[in-house]
């Protein structure tokens, strides 16, 4: 399988693939997310159902959603929603804006390029809820990402969460996500298969944590095994 793809090989050692790959990205995620969202839709409505239950005082409901690439989770947010994007790459930006066009329910308030391990833009306990979907299989450092969700998370707060993460160590899945990981990173950017997300969710120091596993059709695809929850500051 590496083999096939040498030459993405040789173009990331020459330091062209990531400039390349950034701009394409978006437009391959326009056309899956879509597809994705059509298989977990029952799930992340449930999922969502209760965010407004963490409205801050004023009834409001501020929102940051990490990685929020093309947006399409905002068909899931409350009406009235006061609503924080960040994502690294602003090749999302005009996919994000196309979402919003089409969900004049929420009111964006800020569009922030950053990756999730720093958000020194946002403030400290000014979210009433941080929302992370198929972000943290792809980030630098899960633990930094979990210590800014904390951080900008007011008391009480939650964090909402769908992610793909590593099967059974003794399932053929598992052997699968092993093979393809390497090449899964290159062409998902970033992406790994492998990652027990759940780990890092148990030691994080959450009050509260609500995880159930998930499999998504079809259950052959290395993607397949998720984790789906919230936990409150």
């Amino acid at each position: 399988i590496q083999l096939i793809i040498l030459p993405v090989y040789i173009l990331a050692y020459m330091g062209l693939w990531d400039s390349f790959y950034k701009k394409v990205f978006p437009h391959i995620m326009a056309k899956l997310a879509p597809i994705y969202n059509h298989k977990v839709y029952k799930q992340k409505q449930e999922l969502f159902s209760n965010l407004r239950k963490f409205a801050g005082p004023s009834g409001q409901l501020r929102l940051l959603e990490i990685g929020t690439g093309t947006g399409t989770n905002f068909q899931f947010y409350p009406p009235g929603c006061r609503l924080t994007c960040t994502d690294p790459n602003p090749n999302f930006r005009q996919f994000l804006l196309k979402n919003l066009s089409e969900n004049p329910h929420l009111q964006l308030e800020h569009s922030v390029v950053a990756s999730g391990e720093n958000l020194h833009q946002i403030p400290d306990g000014t979210m009433d809820v941080v929302v992370c979907t198929l972000v943290l299989c792809s980030v630098t450092n899960v633990n930094k990402v979990l210590k800014e969700v904390l951080r900008v998370l007011r008391l009480g707060g939650a964090f909402y969460f769908v992610e793909h993460v590593a099967a059974d160590r003794s399932s053929w899945t598992y052997f699968w996500q092993k093979v393809c990981d390497p090449v899964w990173k290159c062409l998902g950017d970033g992406c790994s298969l492998s990652r027990e997300t759940q780990k890092d969710l148990e030691k994080t120091n959450f009050s509260e944590l609500n995880l159930r596993r998930i499999r998504v059709s079809p259950h052959w695809n290395p993607t397949s095994p998720h984790i789906i929850g919230y936990a409150v500051k």
